[in-house]
């Protein structure tokens, strides 16, 4: 049976159920688009995929291939095992949501990855309390000796990729990041689709 290659809308979100031993491609197809990721252990969804926790785990600010993600009970989640994007994937920055807009000056309801999650489970009959942080790919975050973060423009080419082996059975979500204000996704403000696969 062939995979099927999913869409994550621009601006929105997707998950799906992945068994142990399968593997997650996330496509940045135009190059330029961060997608904000979640894991959550299928049989308990207070256990999701910790970047403090892995932070520790692999003792570095960002996974290369071979590192594996953990959960906030210590235990392998999601395995970096092929990577063509030239990216480091951030730790670091907590997910938008609508308050951070409200903060970059926006009035009213503006798309973000906290929704976006939140919408993406419910769709798969999935609730959760909390939003845990999110692993940002393909976002650009630079950081200096001194620990300052800068806003990186993207570095991915179209077409990259990253590619996850779970660890246990579990289910993922993505969003196509909706950030249209600092340069994340570009200096143009547009955000696109990206694609993923599970095999």
């Amino acid at each position: 049976m062939t995979a099927e290659l999913v869409t994550i809308p621009a601006r929105s979100g997707k998950a799906a159920r992945v068994s142990a031993g399968q593997r997650i491609k996330v496509v940045n197809t135009h190059g330029t688009q961060v997608v904000d990721a979640w894991a959550f252990n299928a049989l308990d969804l207070t256990e999701w995929m910790s970047m403090e926790a892995s932070r520790v785990s692999f003792m570095k600010l960002a996974a290369a291939v071979g590192d594996t993600f953990v959960t906030n009970q210590r235990r392998p989640i999601l395995t970096l095992v092929e990577d063509t994007s030239r990216c480091a994937h951030d730790t670091l920055l907590a997910p938008c949501d609508r308050w951070r807009y409200g903060l970059l000056g926006v009035e009213g309801y503006h798309d973000n990855c906290r929704d976006n999650l939140h919408a993406a489970l419910a769709n798969l009959g999935v609730v959760i309390r909390a939003t845990p942080p999110s692993l940002n790919l393909f976002m650009n975050i630079p950081w200096t000796a001194d620990g300052r973060l800068a806003w990186g423009e993207p570095v991915s080419s179209p077409g990259g990729y990253a590619v996850f082996r779970a660890e246990m059975d579990l289910v993922v979500a993505l969003s196509a990041c909706p950030q249209d204000i600092l340069p994340i996704n570009g200096r143009t403000g547009r955000t696109t689709e990206a694609h993923f696969i599970v095999q």
